[in-house]
């Protein structure tokens, strides 16, 4: 018998394990559409907490002109929206402070 296919939140971290991706950018690789990603990470982050190898990062997204920071995951809160990178996720070893 074939081993059950793996869930969509099994999937995602799969993704995110040692490299950065954006909402977007999951849900274009497991098939899903991008609210439906935000909505199984708060899971994802359960998850992970259990596992003290790993850990849920979420880098928030930036201005490319003024460099202000957004504390909105996605999107900014300031015009005009020119954003260098929206926000991004990944999983690291717990133990690595820096992400490369």
């Amino acid at each position: 018998m074939p081993p059950p296919e793996r869930t969509v939140r099994q999937r995602i971290i799969e993704l995110l394990i040692g490299t950065r991706l954006s909402s977007y950018q999951l849900a274009q690789m497991v098939g899903i559409a991008e609210r439906l990603i935000e909505g199984h990470l708060p899971h994802v982050v359960k998850t992970l907490a259990r596992d003290r190898t790993q850990r849920f990062v979420l880098e928030p997204a930036a201005c490319s002109d003024c460099g202000f920071v957004s504390h909105m995951p996605e999107r900014g809160d300031h015009s005009p929206p020119v954003w260098n990178r929206a926000g991004q996720k990944m999983i690291r070893p717990s133990g690595q402070t820096r992400v490369k």
